[in-house]
């Protein structure tokens, strides 16, 4: 399976007040491996950025001002993405983005759905591990995946985070997947990796514990009439 997993920076927030992407990070998985295949490149807006924008990703105009557009990175973008499956985390939003400048850059370019299938994994997240959150830093210190490094958000970065929380997050799903095209045989053996079996491990008291049990069991046996609750049901 060929799979894409994208992010966007953009200019604000609302696509329908005309903000526009202003950077584009994808990184291509082939049989759930990334393959070294990447997509980045950062886009003019011809508008400006949000100052809240701008605190979140850091990208300023006067670093796009010889970028080249959106509608001039189009075809290389579509030939990467083309026939893959997309992962995006809250693939509303970037869907939405990307659609807006595909329809700027040209009618004939359509829409993300006639070229690609979109897999939301924020909403994979949140079937995973409902009511927690599920934002890509809580993903990445719930899973064990490393993103000290991300000072601000940029697409590549996030894209390449993205991938590492999601082979973690279906990990599991990979390996009955691979159960199911297997032999019974080699299927058994396929499912005992992914879930094995754990004996649980049994502390004993040590002296010093045990005498520290009895002592409280005998100022219980004082203050209560009867002696303690404990050594009756012991026959102690």
């Amino acid at each position: 399976m060929r799979q894409i997993v994208l992010d966007t920076e953009t200019t604000g927030l609302e696509v329908s007040q005309g903000h526009r992407i202003i950077e584009i990070g994808c990184i291509e998985l082939i049989g759930r491996r990334p393959s070294g295949r990447t997509f980045h490149h950062y886009c003019n807006p011809g508008r400006a950025i949000d100052a809240g924008a701008v605190a979140v990703h850091g990208i300023t105009a006067e670093f796009l001002a010889d970028k080249p557009t959106f509608a001039e990175l189009v075809e290389e973008w579509l030939a990467f993405v083309e026939g893959a499956e997309l992962l995006i985390h809250n693939a509303a939003f970037d869907v939405a983005f990307l659609d807006a400048e595909l329809a700027l850059a040209g009618a004939r370019y359509g829409r993300v759905a006639d070229h690609a299938e979109v897999v939301d994994t924020l909403a994979l997240a949140r079937a995973r591990y409902p009511g927690q959150k599920n934002s890509l830093d809580a993903l990445c210190k719930r899973l064990g995946v490393d993103n000290s490094h991300r000072e601000f958000h940029g697409a590549l970065l996030d894209a390449q985070l993205l991938a590492e929380v999601y082979l973690a997050m279906t990990a599991g799903q990979a390996a009955l997947a691979l159960a199911l095209d297997e032999t019974p045989a080699a299927a058994a053996t396929v499912l005992a990796a992914a879930a094995p079996l754990k004996r649980p491990r049994v502390l004993r008291a040590d002296a010093a514990e045990c005498a520290a049990h009895e002592a409280r069991l005998d100022a219980l046996d004082k203050a209560a009439k009867g002696g303690s609750v404990w050594r009756r049901l012991a026959g102690g």
